[in-house]
């Protein structure tokens, strides 16, 4: 068995491909249109795992999609979660659970997925403004 991608649904291409792209740093590797079904699937990775795939599902008829929640969370692996939350916060991402440990860190994309930050190795040293950020809706 091999692990093949995740998909969630989204409802703005634009704002998710900025979340998922410009602002956490995935990498779009393919795109396909089905006209016949009216949908757009787009697969994203992280650069360094590019066989780990996110689908992104776009229904080109308006569909009300709440709760991202239900769905759980995605997770990536990165190197510095301080620099990773900042370069968020800059863009405008909301950090709903900061990085207080210096390990774990919740954010959400446009259509309310939660996506869980963790840190490479171990957790780097508690830090402001971090350590007393507190917690921002839900993730």
């Amino acid at each position: 068995m091999k692990y093949l991608h995740t998909m969630i649904r989204i409802s703005d291409v634009d704002a998710s491909l900025d979340f998922f792209v410009n602002k956490l740093g995935l990498v779009e590797r393919r795109r396909f249109d089905n006209e016949a079904g009216r949908f757009t699937l787009i697969f994203l990775s992280a650069p360094e795992t590019p066989e780990a795939e996110v689908e992104l599902t776009y229904n080109w008829d308006p569909e009300a999609y709440g709760g991202g929640r239900n769905f759980g969370h995605l997770a990536f692996g990165v190197d510095d979660i301080y620099a990773a939350c900042q370069r968020l916060m800059d863009g405008g991402v909301t950090i709903n659970r900061p990085p207080r440990d210096g390990r774990m860190a919740f954010v959400r994309s446009p259509d309310s997925i939660s996506i869980e930050l963790l840190q490479n190795g171990p957790a780097l040293r508690p830090a402001e403004p971090w350590a007393s950020m507190p917690n921002t809706g839900v993730w």
